[in-house]
């Protein structure tokens, strides 16, 4: 790799960074956090509190402290593992897609009725939006539920301080997992409604899912890693997840442990067993406790301790 080589990659590396402030599809886009910016000010007035706006938002001990530096640093990180490992397989979700309406001609023939482009933005929207939901639900449960998913998972919830970039505190083989899930709902979903809307389902892919994400983006979504306390009424709480009962999830108790499960969507948790209302909790503390928060207090352990941990449970006799 020569020099002009290194070169690009640094700079496509510092142009993905950048894109989670410029970049309209991520959730930290500028008007987003703005968004959440005032839904902030409805906290601070509703909750009458004593300090400053510009204190209670611009907190060093949420900005500043070790804890976001590490979340800071793991973005950059993975804005340059994701050059690496996994922009390549973006091509598969195409391919799977084009496999996928291949698929159902080989088996089905030519379908029997043709989907409008209306019925095509809707319906393909929407079931995109529902089956990508439910596979984040599914796939965070197994997170939770399979050890050595855990040790991976368990740098999002090492976090002892939430700011929206939070978000992004994922270990890069976390980040892999979510990309294939990712990339598997999307092909089989887009081969699906390419089959039965006659192939019109390329021209309204971004423009329908947009809707949706601008929609949940807009609305407080930075706001679940953060410190600011913004609840939904309560049956509300029982569609939608909202701040506090995704800070919830992120609570040391034990009784909050695997609780709060889904992404957008609280119907999950509902019909599984796992929702938390926001009435149901008074105070919350991130982190993993007291005992293990030490193990992840640097940037490198983060990145080191889950594979340490996992040599540790096939090594235990």
């Amino acid at each position: 790799m020569d020099y002009k080589a290194i070169l690009a990659f640094l700079n496509d590396g510092i142009e993905l960074v950048l894109g989670y402030i410029n970049s309209p599809s991520k959730r930290t886009y500028y008007l987003y956090l703005l968004s959440s910016l005032l839904l902030t000010l409805y906290v601070y007035v509703r909750t009458k509190r004593k300090e400053s706006f510009v204190s209670f938002v611009l907190n060093r001990k949420v900005w500043l402290s070790r804890s976001a530096c590490i979340d800071y640093g793991l973005i950059a990180f993975n804005s340059f593992f994701k050059l690496l490992l996994i922009a390549p397989f973006l091509l598969f979700g195409l391919k799977l897609a084009f496999n996928t309406n291949d698929f159902l001609l080989a088996q089905f023939g030519y379908a029997s009725f043709s989907l409008s482009t209306t019925e095509t933005l809707v319906l393909y929207t929407i079931s995109l939006s529902i089956l990508n939901d439910f596979m984040t639900y599914i796939v965070h449960w197994l997170y939770h539920k399979v050890p050595l998913l855990w040790e991976f998972h368990k740098i999002h919830h090492s976090a002892t301080t939430m700011n929206p970039f939070t978000q992004y505190r994922l270990h890069p083989i976390e980040l892999l997992i979510n990309n294939m899930k990712g990339i598997l709902v999307f092909g089989i979903t887009t081969g699906v409604f390419d089959y039965l809307s006659e192939h019109q389902i390329s021209k309204w892919t971004y423009l329908g899912v947009n809707v949706f994400s601008f929609i949940f983006y807009s609305w407080g979504a930075n706001l679940r890693h953060s410190h600011v306390k913004l609840k939904y009424f309560n049956f509300l709480e029982y569609i939608f997840i909202s701040p506090v009962q995704h800070q919830v999830h992120h609570s040391d108790n034990p009784e909050h442990y695997d609780k709060n499960l889904g992404s957008r969507l609280a119907i999950w948790d509902w019909l599984f067993g796992t929702l938390v209302r926001s009435r149901q909790v008074e105070n919350v503390t991130f982190g993993l406790g007291q005992k293990d928060n030490k193990n992840y207090s640097s940037f490198m352990k983060n990145l080191w301790m889950p594979f340490q941990n996992i040599f540790k449970l096939f090594t235990k006799k």
